[in-house]
């Protein structure tokens, strides 16, 4: 015999207040007295004060609620977050049975992009203010997060000659078609007539001339242009090529906490360190900060700017030499003596500095050697027929210093994975948000501020009793 429930005609004595069907310590309360604790004129949100006259509209607290409810719950649509203001209990305790169709939904986050963002780093403020941080070290990384723009309508200078090509060729098959249609006294069977091939002419030149107009729009820098979402570029990621968006986090070393984070359009990180590393500092609110990324951030501007704005970075050197690459001694092999001015080589012969240049945004320091055609380890080192030849940037006793603190404190580099790409794991896996459905930049940035909001709060909830947490709202300041 099988557990039976009741019959579905059964009448059921329920509980006569809706208040009664969420437990005192559910989490869905503590969300409904975060948002009640926010002054939502100053974060930026329209209608927080409703005007006297005309149609009352929805409290955008009350909107707030829904989404942020969305995100930590993988309810992102806004089709699905109108279903689950009728179905679901915890939603409608939360709205008070308000039923707001998907697209007053859907108009709050497109309206709102800054006041989101402003959400979301309020909650990291109350993050500090519970001392879930512990404010020594911060672990940078990036992430690619696919955007609504397909790979089919991303297109760069290759792709568009091809097409255009394509077309022509196409074009010309139909000119002799039609030449051949009107040498002919009768119509060969299954042949398209003139009309048809008239119509089929002319949608290829509309076409074509679509391609040539997306090729004088061309990103000089880029090199590509993409149609649905304008912002967003083809990046290389782990399951290939796709149009994404590059997600920055700065995450807190404590508790696994996002600290910072940002939505660029560069497929690179080589640029993100001191914009992210400053972010979270001054998050933090501290003098000193010490901050660990991977090597896709080695860059000694970025280093430089680190340092002089009270930032110690922490990155393992990227060994870019091509000599390296052939197998021959890179610059890696070279010793510099900064007393001397002089890299020492491995057969232990002197590269003096001859000149300076600027180079590519870099002021570069040559040296070179002498004696190198007599050299019995010539052949390992260059296959230069001139003497072997150093460069050195103005800043790259910064690089060096670096280099030892990462050789004295290897234990940093070893915890950056577990730091920083835990989050991102629970993102796109556990969150199911590996992927935006809003366009452009401040689109897709308010949206992750909603993802990295519902993922601190699903972390705080894990970490901070219930109680502590309503306290910690009760009292503003």
């Amino acid at each position: 015999m099988h557990l039976c429930g009741l019959p579905r005609e059964q009448k059921l004595l329920l509980p006569e207040a809706v208040e009664d069907y969420i437990a005192t310590d559910s989490p869905v309360r503590f969300l409904d007295a975060f948002v009640g604790s926010l002054d939502l004129r100053a974060l930026g949100f329209a209608k927080a004060v409703a005007a006297s006259t005309g149609r009352p509209p929805y409290d955008p607290g009350d909107l707030l609620r829904l989404y942020i409810y969305g995100y930590l719950h993988r309810l992102r649509s806004s089709r699905l977050l109108e279903k689950e203001c009728t179905r679901n209990l915890e939603v409608i305790w939360l709205l008070r049975t308000l039923k707001p169709d998907f697209k007053t939904i859907a108009d709050f986050r497109r309206d709102h992009k800054k006041a989101l963002l402003q959400t979301c780093r309020e909650f990291t403020l109350l993050c500090k203010k519970l001392q879930l941080f512990g404010n020594e070290l911060v672990a940078i990384d990036g992430s690619k997060f696919k955007a609504v723009n397909s790979k089919d309508r991303n297109y760069n200078e290759k792709k568009l000659s091809e097409l255009i090509a394509g077309i022509e060729a196409r074009i010309k098959t139909y000119l002799t078609e039609l030449d051949d249609c009107d040498q002919l006294a009768e119509p060969l069977p299954n042949a398209l007539t003139r009309q048809q091939l008239m119509e089929k002419i002319a949608e290829l030149k509309e076409r074509q001339g679509d391609y040539e107009e997306l090729r004088s729009q061309l990103d000089e820098e880029d090199k590509q242009i993409s149609t649905t979402d304008p912002d967003a570029k083809l990046m290389h990621t782990r399951d290939g090529a796709q149009v994404c968006y590059n997600v920055q986090s700065a995450v807190d070393a404590k508790h696994k906490l996002i600290v910072a984070h940002e939505v660029v359009n560069e497929a690179t990180d080589v640029q993100q360190l001191s914009t992210m590393a400053r972010a979270a500092k001054e998050v933090l609110g501290v003098c000193q900060l010490n901050v660990v990324a991977d090597k896709g951030y080695y860059n000694n501007a970025t280093v430089q700017h680190c340092t002089e704005n009270g930032i110690t970075p922490y990155m393992e050197k990227t060994d870019t030499s091509a000599n390296t690459k052939r197998g021959l001694y890179g610059k890696s092999k070279f010793t510099f003596d900064a007393h001397k001015d002089v890299y020492l080589c491995p057969g232990e012969k002197a590269l003096t500095y001859r000149f300076s240049t600027f180079e590519k945004k870099r002021e570069l320091r040559y040296y070179r050697a002498t004696g190198c055609k007599t050299c019995a380890l010539k052949k390992q080192c260059t296959r230069n027929k001139a003497n072997r030849t150093i460069t050195r940037e103005e800043n790259e006793a910064l690089m060096e210093a670096m280099a030892q603190r990462v050789k004295n404190n290897g234990q940093i580099m070893k915890s950056r994975k577990a730091i920083v790409e835990h989050p991102f794991g629970t993102i796109k896996r556990a969150m199911n948000a590996g992927y935006f459905l809003c366009k452009r930049l401040a689109g897709v940035g308010a949206e992750m501020s909603l993802t990295v909001l519902a993922y601190n709060l699903k972390r705080v909830l894990n970490i901070v009793s219930f109680d502590d947490l309503i306290k910690a709202v009760a009292v503003k300041g």
